[in-house]
């Protein structure tokens, strides 16, 4: 009898733990959007080796970028003129469980709103309408994907995206040369080894932004657009968000941050990266 009162009596209280446990992380994550109203400070996740997003500038010490002046105006439009930004750098392996963590508030990070992910954060609407492009010289004939559809034509692309499988679908006549990486991508670009390197607009226009003799083209032939991100279930914050956005659009704010960051890259469509 003694031991079956001891049994009751841990199982009771493992119950009460796991019962309290559940409610303050229930209660945390439902005060994220009062607690950043209180604070009047947002800790967004960043990209810090994206160029045009997000980018470490070695003589400041400071990540710049799209994204970084995104979360600075969406962060006084929310809470005043007076509120304060913090910027994490994340990577692509990290800025989730950051979030879910509640190490950061938000991410805007060139982050592409897909379904899975839809299942594990809660994504505002587009803010960047990215998608599939292509990268060729300045003296280049190829004007869009279909150009690409002959045989001998050579695509230059990184290994594990959907670049790959896209060009297979949009280009099957031509050839995919996959890379480790987009600088690999870029060289042999230059190299002569392909006609063209394709992948996001947004990276391509980072490499065009730096690389004279290089030019965006065709437009986006998928539709893949970034959107902010916050933990699931955090809906009052994402209402936050898009409401703010939507008055950056409306008092040309987010029309001068996308001519800042992206007016000068050669074949880039820059009324069209802010449609949704």
């Amino acid at each position: 009898m003694k031991n079956l009162r001891k049994v009751t009596l841990l199982f009771s209280a493992l119950l009460m733990i796991f019962f309290l446990g559940a409610c303050g992380k229930k209660d945390k994550a439902a005060n994220i959007a009062q607690r950043t109203e209180q604070t009047k400070t947002v800790t967004w996740g960043v990209k810090a080796d994206t160029r045009l997003f997000g980018l470490m500038n070695i003589k400041t010490g400071q990540i710049e970028g799209f994204d970084v002046d995104m979360a600075k105006a969406l962060t006084k439009k929310m809470y005043g003129k007076d509120a304060k930004v913090k910027l994490v750098q994340t990577t692509a392996k990290t800025k989730i469980p950051l979030l879910k963590n509640q190490n950061i508030d938000a991410v805007i990070a060139a982050m592409t709103i897909t379904p899975e992910r839809r299942k594990i954060v809660e994504f505002s609407q587009p803010y960047f309408a990215a998608g599939q492009s292509l990268l060729v010289p300045d003296n280049s004939t190829i004007k869009n994907v279909h150009d690409l559809n002959k045989k001998g034509m050579v695509v230059l692309a990184v290994k594990g995206t959907t670049a790959v499988a896209n060009i297979h679908k949009f280009a099957p006549k031509a050839k995919v040369l996959e890379f480790d990486d987009y600088g690999q991508a870029f060289t042999a670009l230059k190299s002569g080894q392909g006609q063209a390197m394709s992948t996001d607009n947004g990276i391509l226009a980072g490499i065009a932004s730096e690389n004279p003799g290089y030019q965006v083209v065709g437009g986006n032939f998928t539709n893949e657009p970034y959107g902010i991100a916050v933990d699931k279930g955090q809906t009052q914050m994402i209402k936050r968000i898009d409401k703010a956005l939507d008055e950056l659009k409306a008092d040309g704010t987010y029309d001068k941050l996308i001519q800042k960051w992206f007016g000068n890259v050669k074949g880039f469509d820059v009324k069209g990266a802010g449609e949704r």
